[in-house]
């Protein structure tokens, strides 16, 4: 009786070990560095309980918002690791390593979200995904903020009142080389300290969108802001390799599909953010300046013939891009 009774009881035991493995492994942690008030944290959270609902709870993701998993840069490393599940990466991190994901950066490249979401999803970007796989990613595919916007904090006439300026960057090659050719000082800068640079005059102006120049108050130092729509900010949802390998295709093609799904929402949201945020900007008082790739001089052609030696990519996209540009009414 008593071997019975032992033998039953190490059976509990096992089923109870194998019942919390299993559940350790169903939940995926997601970081991302934007506030819970982003568009992106939104879609997260969303994309979250679409999750939860479509799998009864045998497949959760846990949305860690406003870098509490730290910069991109450490959550790409705990991604290759595996300590980290999924992430929302700005493409810049990985245009550091992969120069073809360069050609995302390209100024006016597309004009508008619509175009954005179409150029995201055609042929030549959708191939770049399979890159990340040497990084010990997978890609599932892009988002976006808004379309980059430059605010000044002096006022500015034409595209040489930006020369010698000092212009908040993040630190990838192509964002840094389009404003040295603009003829400006790029000056790279974690966002935290963002905003008391550009209160105290550290930094001459930056480039963003309307959405944070609106919520972060950026535009209270503003006296210009120049609506160029000049460049996109990419965004690449991708998993850790180690730990998709865990996963069953069934909860692979689920996770793709409701992935796929919110990041052409956040796309396509941003149609409307920026008209809002925009329209809320110009009670302000604060100077609006509606600019084009002209503004720029011949900077910007001198930008591409840099690149499409260094980011192989970038022809066909330009090639996709200007048939989409041909297709928007």
């Amino acid at each position: 009786m008593r071997k019975k009774w032992y033998a039953f009881f190490s059976y509990l035991c096992l089923s109870s070990s194998l019942f919390v493995g299993s559940a350790v492994a169903a939940e995926l942690r997601l970081g991302l560095i934007t506030p819970p008030s982003h568009q992106w944290s939104i879609s997260a959270q969303e994309l979250a309980q679409e999750v939860q609902e479509k799998t009864q709870g045998e497949l959760r993701v846990r949305v860690y918002p406003s870098g509490q998993l730290g910069n991109e840069a450490q959550m790409l490393q705990q991604l290759q690791s595996g300590a980290l599940d999924m992430a929302f990466l700005v493409a810049g991190e990985i245009a550091n390593r992969r120069p073809n994901y360069a050609a995302l950066f390209a100024p006016y490249l597309v004009d508008t979200p619509q175009q954005v979401s179409q150029l995201l999803q055609g042929e030549t970007a959708t191939a770049m995904l399979q890159e990340l796989n040497s990084l010990g990613l997978v890609g599932l595919g892009y988002g976006m903020a808004g379309m980059r916007q430059i605010l000044m904090r002096a006022a500015i006439n034409d595209g040489t009142d930006l020369k010698g300026k000092k212009i908040r960057t993040i630190p990838i090659e192509p964002e840094l080389d389009f404003w040295r050719k603009v003829g400006a000082a790029p000056t790279p800068m974690p966002l935290p300290a963002l905003y008391d640079a550009f209160a105290n005059g550290q930094i001459d102006g930056m480039q963003i969108d309307f959405e944070g120049a609106w919520n972060v108050k950026y535009i209270d130092h503003a006296k210009t802001v120049l609506h160029s729509s000049h460049m996109m900010l990419p965004m690449v949802a991708v998993a850790s390799a180690k730990k998709w390998q865990t996963l069953s295709e069934t909860q692979q093609k689920l996770l793709q599909e409701i992935v796929a799904k919110h990041l052409e929402q956040i796309i396509l949201a941003y149609e409307k953010i920026d008209q809002d945020y925009l329209d809320q900007i110009q009670t302000t008082g604060v100077s609006i300046l509606k600019v084009d790739r002209a503004f720029f001089g011949e900077s910007i052609e001198n930008w591409y013939q840099v690149w499409r030696t260094k980011s192989p990519t970038l022809k066909a996209l330009e090639q996709e891009a200007a048939q989409i540009k041909a297709q928007t009414p």
